[in-house]
């Protein structure tokens, strides 16, 4: 596996002031490139394994650890946290990295703000593939249409309560946060909780949840080729919301699933992933 290098991306935002921004890259500079957005409760290391593949192919990825995750950028608020501000963040470290066109690529958390910004800026993206979480839009058709996915999202009626869900995911050295991560090696988990264990840092990341309500909604189709790779063993994430992302592109579109793989597609199938991505690269 190559080594991916590790750098440090500033910039301004109107609302909550400069922030820093840790990039994990696999630098590959004359080929296609790619922005990598992680979910909760990871990190930009999800992405390590699938970068050493796709830099195997010629495809430069530069990992993100999103606002709440990278230590220098944890504003204060739930306001802070919204679709807006995380697919802004993405577009200013793309500046600062020098892309003015780029592939974009999303897990979980990642994949929700991997729509919105497709969606939003087709003439900077490229090309898109989402990972385990589907269109939002489609999303919210499933939560309302299908009882298996409603309960299936239970879990976030607790991430959505101040305080008692960081002291159920944090008590007891964290067991909250390492059962949650449990399908995933030792090495993995540890950082990530590692990390979340910091301070203000789990208030952060459960900001994501907390401003979904504040979040604009009915977002259009997403009009760049687009790839949805989904996993039939996905405890989060049921097979309705997937298939229906297929309404919501209108451009080239692919559901790609992977059978007995987890919600944790990018550590655990890497190479699938990997070769889904590169795949919708080429496809343009």
């Amino acid at each position: 596996m190559s080594a991916m290098t590790h750098t440090t991306v500033q910039i301004d935002t109107h609302t909550s002031g400069p922030l820093a921004f840790d990039v994990l890259q696999s630098r590959v500079d004359d080929g296609p490139q790619l922005i990598a957005l992680h979910g909760f409760p990871q990190g930009a290391r999800a992405w390590q394994r699938a970068a050493a593949v796709l830099a195997e192919r010629g495809i430069g990825v530069h990992a993100i650890d999103q606002r709440g995750y990278s230590p220098g950028a944890r504003p204060d608020g739930v306001e802070h946290y919204g679709d807006r501000a995380l697919s802004g963040d993405v577009l200013a470290i793309a500046d600062q990295l020098g892309l003015s066109t780029f592939h974009l690529a999303g897990h979980d958390w990642g994949s929700h703000i991997a729509w919105v910004t497709a969606v939003e800026n087709p003439d900077r993206v490229r090309t898109l593939t989402a990972v385990s979480i589907p269109h939002p839009t489609a999303f919210g058709r499933a939560y309302k249409e299908d009882p298996d996915q409603k309960s299936r999202s239970g879990y976030m009626k607790l991430f959505w309560q101040p305080g008692a869900a960081e002291a159920a995911l944090l008590e007891n050295d964290a067991a909250g946060l390492r059962d949650t991560l449990s399908d995933l090696s030792d090495a993995d988990a540890s950082q990530y909780v590692q990390r979340l264990q910091q301070p203000g840092a789990l208030t952060a990341a459960l900001n994501w949840y907390r401003a979904m309500r504040t979040n604009p909604q009915g977002l259009g189709p997403a009009k760049v080729p687009t790839t949805m790779v989904w996993s039939d063993q996905d405890r989060a994430v049921g097979r309705r919301s997937a298939e229906l992302c297929a309404e919501y592109v209108d451009a080239d579109f692919r559901l790609v699933e992977l059978a007995g793989i987890t919600h944790w597609i990018p550590e655990l199938a890497p190479q699938p992933l990997a070769e889904a991505i590169a795949e919708r690269i080429a496809s343009v």
